[in-house]
């Protein structure tokens, strides 16, 4: 399936694995078709699952006491998402994670994942090269945001992440990069005029 096919591109531009193994590797993800607006995670249920997004985007976020919502995170395809201290952790989990489309991904559930790699240092390594990008990507998140103005974090956003900025609706957008959706409709029309 093609799918499956694309999981093991993706697999193969991080690790080197035999044909058995990258069967097995695909064999431990489950496919499943998430609706537009369907919840994948909520908060208070341990997210028993980590997901490859074949084709689709989500968006994983947060609200605060007040009912604001903050965007800590989008995938689309060949992303990864889950709240990742709960799964990690295996604690329940503080984000929702919601499609954004209606979208396609690869699931793996938690034990599943323990035990590939358990048995196998590429799987192991394979998981390894995941956390530390993610952690990277986490790292200069915080940084861009303690250290750039808002406006500049949306160049950044854009010159980056074009294909996320194009499908993600504004308010997540706003939200993710600490900005009103007023402020970056403003941002947005300063820069279509800049163009012209």
């Amino acid at each position: 399936m093609a799918e499956y096919d694309q999981l093991e591109q993706h697999v193969l531009r991080r690790v080197a694995l035999t044909e058995e193994q990258l069967t097995e590797f695909c064999q431990s993800f489950r496919l499943e078709r998430i609706k537009k607006r369907q919840f994948i995670i909520q908060p208070r249920f341990t997210p028993g699952q980590r997901y490859y997004v074949v084709k689709g985007s989500f968006r994983a976020y947060v609200v605060n006491e007040e009912g604001q919502e903050h965007t800590i995170q989008f995938a689309i395809d060949d992303w990864w998402i889950t709240d990742y201290n709960s799964y990690i952790y295996q604690q329940p989990a503080t984000q929702f994670v919601v499609a954004l489309e209606d979208s396609v991904v690869l699931q793996i559930d938690y034990d599943v994942e323990q035990k590939l790699k358990s048995s196998s240092h590429a799987y192991e390594t394979f998981f390894r090269i995941l956390a530390e990008r993610t952690a990277a990507y986490m790292a200069r998140r915080v940084i861009t945001n303690l250290t750039q103005s808002a406006e500049e974090r949306y160049l950044l956003f854009l010159e980056k992440y074009p294909d996320v900025a194009n499908r993600v609706p504004q308010y997540a957008l706003a939200s993710f990069l600490g900005m009103t959706s007023e402020y970056l409709s403003k941002l947005r029309k300063r820069r279509v005029t800049q163009k012209s």
